[in-house]
């Protein structure tokens, strides 16, 4: 079992270069898509990414929120998986805290640009799978811990 949930979940995150989330289509069929690793997370409970305002995937996020990221190490063949909800935010406040200089090869009008969104994923459970072993857990049992 893992000694500190958190802080190995939060290593194997910042080490991927590409997360897979997870939405729900108007069907109520999971879609799955690669993205760019997070721009930025508080802890593991809170995680943001940057997409395009016109993808399909904010579309089914606007949609109905329900979500889920996973992130895998291909070196150790260990993984999280998060489950939870995701929002589309397209305040100023939000897309200027995620902004990266060279973003403008995505977004071509800048931070301002109305193609240009952050996506906030919150999450509520997860199950972490390494060493031939898998350990689900809920935030709030973290956050007690």
């Amino acid at each position: 079992m893992m000694h500190d949930p958190e802080k190995t979940i939060g290593n194997l995150i910042d080490k991927q270069s590409t997360a897979f989330i997870g939405s729900v289509d108007e069907n109520g069929f999971p879609n799955v898509k690669a993205m760019l690793q997070p721009r930025k997370r508080d802890g593991i409970g809170v995680i943001w990414f940057s997409t395009n305002t016109s993808s399909m995937r904010v579309s089914q996020f606007n949609a109905n929120n329900k979500a889920c990221v996973y992130f895998y190490d291909k070196r150790f063949f260990r993984g999280a998986q998060l489950i939870g909800a995701m929002e589309v935010l397209t305040d100023a406040a939000s897309k200027e805290s995620i902004w990266r200089r060279g973003d403008t090869l995505y977004y071509k009008k800048g931070v301002t640009d109305p193609d240009y969104c952050v996506l906030r994923f919150t999450t509520q459970s997860g199950r972490y799978y390494a060493n031939f072993s898998s350990q689900s857990f809920t935030i709030s049992e973290l956050i007690s811990q």
